[in-house]
């Protein structure tokens, strides 16, 4: 799931679990939007807000919604302590500890929604900065930590919680199908890779669309579901630490 480099020979099942964590974001985003009226599994829009709260001489909430996009700077910093850096180091990653903490964040952000923000409006209805503060906190921690995890581990060739920079990628890598048409081995490579992509990008959409219908149905109840998806993605970052450990001891 995490420690292969998107390319051409990317195994099958990776891909899947790279199309599930994109799903994931895609719909922890529209829970997060439904619930705070905010987006939360990039950063861009909080620049934006906090612009136009600027502005609109709302100096308070400006600092207050600038201060969110940190939650997910401090996830994927987490990220970089426990996986990129023992990598760098040549010692065993932790996608464990990241996602099932990601895992937690979810898990909170529903037990909070439910004992304590359902009880002052109904879901949705929430979008005062203070009300929701935390519960943004923790959906931006959540996304940060599992960007920062896929990011570390794929060396960068692979984003499952925003689509800027995967389209980007696209778009290029569509320049270079025409570049290599005449080329069947790289015209065959860049074909692949960018189907990859535009999966992903599919994936997030898809777990938007989704992710909305069951929020709707389960109001903070819905936050659940996602948290269950980063705790299979923290096993399955176990049984990879596991398997590696086991590999290095037959050596």
């Amino acid at each position: 799931m995490f420690k292969q480099r998107l390319s051409d020979t990317s195994s099958f099942n990776t891909i899947i679990h790279w199309y599930l964590l994109s799903f994931n974001a895609g719909s922890i985003n529209a829970g997060g939007f439904l619930a705070t009226g905010k987006f939360v599994s990039h950063v861009t829009g909080f620049a934006t807000l906090f612009g136009v709260d600027f502005i609109d001489d709302r100096p308070e909430s400006a600092v207050g919604i600038l201060s969110v996009p940190l939650f997910f700077l401090l996830g994927s910093f987490i990220s970089g302590m426990l996986i990129d850096r023992p990598i760098h180091l040549k010692k065993r990653p932790h996608f464990d500890y990241v996602m099932g903490l990601s895992a937690l964040c979810l898990f909170a952000a529903a037990g909070g929604g439910i004992i304590i923000l359902s009880h002052l409006a109904r879901f949705g209805q929430l979008f005062k900065l203070e009300q929701v503060y935390v519960l943004l906190a923790l959906l931006c921690l959540a996304c940060g930590l599992q960007n920062g995890a896929v990011t570390s581990g794929s060396g960068s060739t692979i984003r499952t919680t925003h689509l800027t920079g995967i389209t980007t990628d696209l778009g290029l890598g569509l320049a270079r199908i025409v570049t290599h048409r005449n080329n069947p081995s790289h015209l065959h490579r860049e074909t692949r890779i960018n189907l990859v992509r535009l999966g992903s990008i599919l994936a997030f959409v898809f777990g938007s669309a989704l992710g909305t219908w069951f929020f709707i149905q389960l109001g903070y109840r819905g936050f659940i579901i996602p948290g269950l998806i980063s705790t299979y993605a923290a096993w399955h970052g176990r049984k990879e630490k596991h398997a590696a450990h086991k590999e290095q001891l037959s050596i």
